[in-house]
């Protein structure tokens, strides 16, 4: 055996990557399973604050609460949607993390738009309120944007093929 085929403790190579290797799975799988776990409860919670809320806040602000964390949730899910896809491709995949990015910023936008009176603050707090929620629409577009074109150039064959 040659020495380049080892490390420096005399384990062979091949023998260090395979540990590496189930040693990441290992944490894509409990990574995988506390999401999985996280958004069975945000949907407990989403429903119990709803029906709870309700009757001591009120519908509309017991559905705003409701829905903030519903969006969670859905961040969650596509969390473990890229960890899943993660471990079946052995490859890191972009287009949940996109999705991330996009639910998020979808929530600040509800948060931002649903939550406060900006007319209440007077002109200072309209225009920044109005400025960041147009900074957040801008996000939306751009993440939106790539994801279609990651779609579209996954989908189209490679021009090295033809």
């Amino acid at each position: 055996m040659s020495r380049s085929a080892n490390t420096a403790d005399g384990m062979p190579k091949e023998r260090l990557e395979a540990v590496a290797a189930l040693a990441e799975t290992l944490v894509y799988v409990l990574a995988g399973l506390v999401l999985c776990a996280g958004g069975f409860m945000l949907v407990g919670k989403a429903g119990y604050d709803l029906a709870t809320g309700a009757f001591d806040e009120g519908v509309l602000e017991a559905a705003r609460h409701a829905l903030d964390t519903l969006l969670l949730t859905f961040i969650f899910v596509e969390l473990f949607s890229a960890v899943r896809l993660t471990l079946h491709e052995e490859r890191l995949v972009a287009e949940p993390f996109l999705l991330v990015g996009i639910i998020a910023a979808i929530k600040e936008l509800v948060l931002l738009s649903g939550t406060e009176d900006l007319t209440e603050r007077g002109f200072e707090q309209f225009r920044n309120g109005m400025i960041e929620i147009g900074v957040v629409v801008g996000v939306v577009l751009v993440l939106s944007i790539c994801a279609l074109l990651l779609r579209r150039s996954q989908r189209e064959p490679s021009e090295l093929e033809g």
